[in-house]
């Protein structure tokens, strides 16, 4: 088909290698309960939270309830970004991708101290929902919970870490609880009874622009950990839009009948001194449960809630490490950091980290305000909503040159070349480019990554002719979608913003962490170029680059420094855009919340693209970094869409190089040896 790419990779896999493969992934269900385990958590210490910050108190069901419509939106966002970005990474690979490294850095800093704040904050209330069962404990709950991040830590050190069916055990259990809350205390009230709750949770309240502000701001804690999903898409069957969209959906049904409501039941049923109580008010799902159920169900969801609540703890435990290594292979991180440990062969720096600093944020805590979890839940807006509105600008980014580049290749449809009837055809198979490619993807059938996270199958469609009602409705839901993500961006932003104003302590502390983090980067930067070396992120071609120079490295030929050498003089100005073609690797499905991109495990890649990003630099050429696998037509796909003046290649290598058909080819000597240049006039 014409949408399709001719880029795809060569399979070692047999069948039965596939079907396995394929077991391994996780299902709608599956990527459902690993969010749910992370976002369903945080309705059993964010009613409490809300309760008690200043403005809101009785109307944090009505704020949860604002804040979900939004939710709903950037449902929609999240599940676009799993499809286009198959290699994981979240706000770190969409940053990176659609604006650049820096940015993807400072993503990074951002999911980091949302992840140190839910590992401190989640433990922390585990061990408040346990003291309902345990109350002995209740004077040394900061050791205990230390101590359970300790556990933790050792466990992933050993190597236990994370399990979707595991997530699915907890989930079922989560939210059969809930439901069974709800039930109880719907058999003690009428309905009217019910609706008489709205007008008393407004009672006493006069709502102005500030204050609205303050509260949708706030309640965004309540929707922490939608992230994962995106950190899910290396391990995540195909099509993925399809299992995304599943799996959010799910998440949208059951938050949006568990959420609200408990919200709403707790702050305005419950005793306000229950409320008020820096103690009561962590436990309020399971005191809600008591005092309209009986001991047997208070005690269940206490129980439930402090296992659900550590195993969320865990959670983000393993997204922070699994960030810190992507980090450190985008070399913004020193090396050490993906050192593994010779016993157990796991990250034992990157687990000590992940460890440590929410350790470290519970003292903090202790210190400033006497172990308040209500002071965490006011910290934890700087990097959730930060990693919110990077994400969403990222992909509001990534669409508007989708729809460049559908005006472009309009353009050149408008030129004659139809057919006997002068109709305009659909673009050729060379419209986009797919890049990033993932050896068991190809074993699934679901194709590469794309160029860019753009979709060349979209881009077809805009840049096509209108043919049927189908098109028309297609083309129609796009676009109301691309504007629905702009205001979704507008309000994740308003929120974030906001927070940023009224939550000082939130603002200094992410602002704090997130800036030691990109000093840390910068200075692994500047260490790189001293050693003619610079952290280059892969880029996509959205289409011709006229007059411009491809540039072909290969891990074999061993005349890389010569060839983009030659290509950065020959370049005056002109686009040069380097190919690097990896060797094929063994496959293997990658860990949860892994980011598994083939180019950040290939380090003779990396130092080839980052040595030709250093010299590219100091003469200004405009650059594109492309990684690709070797294999027959790999040169040939990147030739037909760049159209590129000069095709650099090792002399040796020249012959081998099919479907290209250069006028002709001139040689050059070089100190190093003898280089093609493949010239070509469009």
């Amino acid at each position: 088909m014409a949408q399709e790419s001719k880029a795809t990779v060569a399979s070692h896999t047999t069948p039965e290698d596939e079907h396995s493969s394929g077991k391994s992934l996780l299902g709608p269900i599956l990527c459902w309960a690993v969010v749910f385990a992370d976002i369903g958590t945080s309705v059993y210490y964010v009613p409490g939270f809300l309760y008690n910050t200043e403005g809101i108190t009785t109307l944090a069901g009505f704020f949860v309830l604002l804040t979900m419509s939004v939710f709903v939106l950037l449902t929609l966002k999240y599940a676009e970004v799993t499809q286009r970005f198959p290699q994981g990474g979240g706000v770190v690979t969409v940053a990176a991708q659609a604006i650049n490294h820096w940015f993807g850095a400072l993503g990074g800093m951002f999911i980091l101290v949302d992840y140190f704040l839910t590992a401190a904050i989640s433990c922390l209330s585990g061990m408040l929902y346990l003291s309902v069962v345990i109350p002995s404990i209740n004077p040394r709950i900061l050791e205990i919970t230390i101590a359970v991040l300790i556990i933790l830590g050792i466990l992933n050190w050993v190597g236990i870490s994370e399990s979707a069916k595991v997530s699915l055990v907890g989930a079922i259990i989560a939210f059969v609880s809930d439901l069974a809350i709800l039930v109880t205390v719907f058999t003690h009230i009428s309905f009217s009874e019910f609706i008489a709750l709205i007008p008393q949770m407004f009672a006493n309240h006069s709502l102005g622009p500030v204050s609205i502000l303050i509260g949708f701001s706030a309640s965004f804690l309540a929707f922490s950990g939608l992230e994962s999903i995106s950190q899910l898409s290396p391990v995540m069957k195909t099509p993925r839009k399809k299992v995304a969209g599943i799996a959010l959906l799910l998440v949208v049904l059951t938050i949006g009948i568990t959420s609200p409501l408990l919200t709403l039941l707790t702050t305005t049923l419950l005793p306000t001194q229950t409320l008020e109580d820096p103690i009561l008010s962590n436990q309020v799902v399971s005191l809600l449960a008591g005092n309209w159920g009986n001991f047997v169900l208070q005690i269940e969801v206490a129980i439930s809630a402090s296992a659900l609540l550590v195993f969320a703890s865990n959670t983000a435990i393993i997204g922070s490490y699994h960030v810190f290594m992507a980090l450190s292979r985008m070399d913004f991180f020193p090396a050490f950091v993906l050192k593994r440990n010779k016993l157990r062969g796991t990250p034992h720096y990157s687990i000590a980290l992940a460890t440590g600093i929410p350790i470290a944020v519970l003292l903090i805590d202790k210190v400033i305000a006497n172990g308040s979890i209500d002071f965490l839940g006011q910290l934890y807006a700087f990097g959730l909503l930060g990693a919110f509105t990077l994400t969403c600008l990222g992909l509001d980014i990534i669409r508007h040159r989708e729809r460049k580049a559908a005006r472009t290749l309009a353009a050149q449809l408008s030129h004659p070349g139809g057919d006997n009837n002068d109709n305009k055809q659909l673009p050729s198979d060379d419209v986009l480019y797919r890049i990033t490619e993932t050896t068991h993807e190809s074993a699934l059938d679901n194709g590469p990554a794309l160029a860019g996270g753009l979709d060349a199958e979209t881009v077809a469609m805009l840049a096509s002719p209108v043919q049927n009602w189908r098109t028309r409705i297609r083309e129609l839901w796009y676009n109301i979608d691309f504007w629905l993500g702009i205001l979704t961006t507008f309000l994740v932003a308003t929120a974030w913003t906001t927070n940023l104003i009224y939550k000082r302590p939130a603002t200094l502390f992410g602002g704090t962490v997130a800036g030691i983090g990109m000093l840390i980067a910068y200075i692994n930067y500047r260490r790189q170029k001293q050693k003619g070396y610079l952290p280059v992120v892969t880029t996509g071609l959205e289409g011709r680059l006229p007059g411009s120079i491809l540039a072909v490295l290969t891990a074999k030929n061993g005349r890389n420094d010569m060839i983009v050498r030659s290509a950065i003089n020959s370049a005056e100005g002109k686009p040069v855009v380097f190919l690097y073609l990896g060797e094929p690797r063994a496959e293997r499905i990658p860990q949860i919340f892994e980011v598994y991109d083939p180019y950040l495990y290939d380090p003779q890649a990396k130092k080839s693209f980052g040595k030709a990003e250093n010299l590219a630099q100091k003469s200004k050429s405009p650059r594109r970094f492309v990684y690709s696998t070797e294999e027959p037509g790999a040169v040939a796909d990147v030739w037909h869409i760049a159209h590129p003046h000069d095709t650099i290649i090792a002399a040796d290598y020249a012959g081998d190089v099919a479907d290209v058909n250069p006028d002709r080819i001139r040689y050059e000597l070089t100190p190093d040896g003898k280089v093609a240049h493949l010239i070509k006039r469009w």
